[in-house]
């Protein structure tokens, strides 16, 4: 019979839970926390055999199980099925696939095929396994991302707890700012990373359960009805694709300076300015000369990737001057005069105005209060990334033709009236502002507010605080850091909403039903208290935050929930 782990539940009962909903959540984080803390203890002290046996003890809990079921049956994907069309949509269904995650007799099915568009308008493949062998692939990622912290390069931060491609643009700003700052950059790009990766590496170096390692690596993918072999590669798609990813290229960084540290000396190596900034499978690699990164770098990073099945792309691959700048993430790294800036790229900001003209064109005969509702999110979350950077020129621009397709969008409305009548319909004053795009909307008691587009030029720029590179999720030394930045970084998050930061900063962080954290990555939602058909107000005491999937247990089952006081 299954190992079962009777301490999740909660002080008041000492049973096994029997159904989804009388599982404690808290407490379940909590033990699963406590097991991955004692993982990062024995990776830093290199006790292989305890790592190993903790490995197994983890995925074997309740705890761990109950949290992989819950984490793909409430994010994103949960709607979208594997080869045996399964979804887990019912508490039952949810509750009956924990004792479904265990290694005996386990045997995943082939992945299912998607393709989705590139930005080039090539389209990539992605892998879409079954629901439980994602809960699996969770499962297991619960006992390796400990580790996988603890050995990482400490400027890698593609798709790692509280790191993001802000932290990626700070880092090469730290590098190469300055006067002395290195001058040179190899702006490396990886051919086909997630296909070539060597299975035989990964199996002998990933440190998790070989056997269910060579599993999924070997489980063959279909591709419009057809069974196809996987010999290498790791898909995209699985929720422990980026984790094996990270583990890849592990050592980029690390590896790299040993290595130049043991050939020419410490001190010799410091005025070489040498740096590896990492997200995911891009990076840059930062040097003093060309000739430097040309005879010296180039050739080590082909040799480290190399090993694990990978080369470089050479059409790609270049070494380039700050002066001439370059790309990553999306941002232009240029230096004007001897002054580094960080600007939108020009080929985001195109991409990004073609996706508003496509929304416009395809919504012709949307109510204006309707498009608008339909573009803000689009407009936010592109100011939001580009806010920590020199990005006001970019923002005006893309306002300046934004209003054009939407004078085009309204004359095609009304093709017989002038422009002064279309101006007086659909643009408004608001604040001192002119030509503001706003539309009146009526709430349900009949009151009318004005809602108006988002501007982009009037998005205030502000510095990304970098995390520290040091930081580690799962030690105590960092939890009091880990809880500011989070905290800090959900407000930042929220600053377009003012009274979701009351709220937030009011429940301390945590969700009201389970009383687990929120963060960018669970989401959360604005939950009134006393239903506004029923007479409730939008004011802050009628008002929490709560994780999506509880606001949808709340309603469900009718649950009556109370203000939480703040300290």
């Amino acid at each position: 019979m299954e190992t079962t782990d009777r301490s999740m539940i909660g002080s008041a009962s000492s049973h096994i839970p029997t159904d989804w909903f009388a599982i404690d959540w808290r407490r379940v984080q909590q033990n699963v926390r406590v097991m991955q803390i004692r993982l990062t203890k024995a990776t830093q002290e290199g006790d292989w055999r305890r790592v190993k046996a903790l490995q197994r003890s983890l995925t074997r809990s309740f705890s761990a199980k109950a949290l992989a079921v819950k984490r793909v049956t409430e994010n994103q994907g949960k709607r979208t099925a594997g080869v045996d069309r399964e979804l887990w949509g019912t508490a039952q269904q949810k509750f009956a696939a924990i004792a479904r995650l265990k290694k005996q007799g386990y045997r995943p099915l082939p992945l299912r095929r998607v393709f989705i568009p590139k930005s080039n308008g090539k389209m990539r493949p992605l892998g879409i396994p079954t629901m439980r062998d994602r809960a699996m692939q969770a499962l297991y990622l619960l006992a390796l991302d400990p580790i996988l912290e603890t050995l990482s390069d400490p400027n890698s931060y593609g798709f790692r707890k509280n790191r993001s491609t802000a932290d990626a643009m700070s880092q090469i700003f730290v590098k190469m700012s300055m006067k002395v700052s290195a001058q040179w950059v190899l702006d490396a790009d990886i051919e086909g990373f997630f296909d070539n990766i060597n299975h035989n590496w990964m199996l002998d170096n990933v440190c998790m359960d070989r056997s269910i390692l060579r599993k999924w690596l070997k489980s063959g993918v279909v591709d419009r009805a057809q069974l196809l072999a996987t010999t290498a590669g790791t898909p995209q798609g699985g929720i422990i694709s980026p984790a094996l990813a990270n583990w890849t290229l592990n050592g980029l960084e690390s590896q790299l300076i040993e290595h130049l540290n043991a050939k020419w000396g410490v001190t010799k190596v410091r005025g070489f300015k040498v740096g590896v900034i990492r997200y995911a499978d891009d990076f840059v690699v930062t040097g003093a000369s060309q000739e430097f990164l040309e005879t010296e770098i180039r050739p080590w990073v082909e040799a480290f990737l190399a090993q694990r099945g990978l080369r470089l792309a050479q059409s790609k691959t270049k070494i380039v001057h700050i002066d001439e700048g370059f790309d990553f993430l999306g941002w232009n790294f240029r230096k004007y005069s001897g002054k580094l800036l960080i600007k939108p790229s020009k080929k985001n900001v195109k991409t990004f105005y073609e996706k508003l003209r496509d929304v416009v064109g395809s919504n012709l005969g949307l109510k204006q209060a309707d498009l608008i509702r339909l573009l803000n999110p689009i407009l936010r979350g592109w100011a939001q990334y580009h806010c920590p950077v020199v990005a006001k020129e970019a923002f005006t621009r893309i306002d300046g033709l934004l209003f054009w397709r939407l004078m085009r969008w309204a004359k095609r409305r009304h093709p017989s009236k002038n422009m002064g009548w279309i101006r007086q319909k659909y643009w408004h004053s608001v604040d001192a502002r002119s030509w503001v795009f706003a539309a009146e909307v009526y709430d349900e008691n009949g009151n009318g507010e004005l809602k108006e587009l988002y501007s982009l030029a009037r998005t205030p720029i502000k510095r990304h605080k970098k995390i520290v590179g040091k930081y580690h999720p799962y030690d105590p030394y960092w939890e009091k850091y880990g809880e500011t930045l989070r905290q800090e970084r959900m407000l930042d998050k929220m600053r377009y909403r003012k009274e979701w930061v009351k709220l937030y900063v009011c429940q301390r962080g945590m969700c009201a039903l389970c009383g687990c954290e929120m963060d960018v990555e669970t989401g959360w939602h604005d939950h009134h208290i006393v239903y506004r058909v029923a007479g409730g107000t939008d004011v802050l005491g009628n008002r929490v935050l709560l994780h999506p999937a509880c606001h949808t247990q709340v309603h469900s089952l009718g649950l009556k929930l109370v203000k939480p006081a703040s300290e």
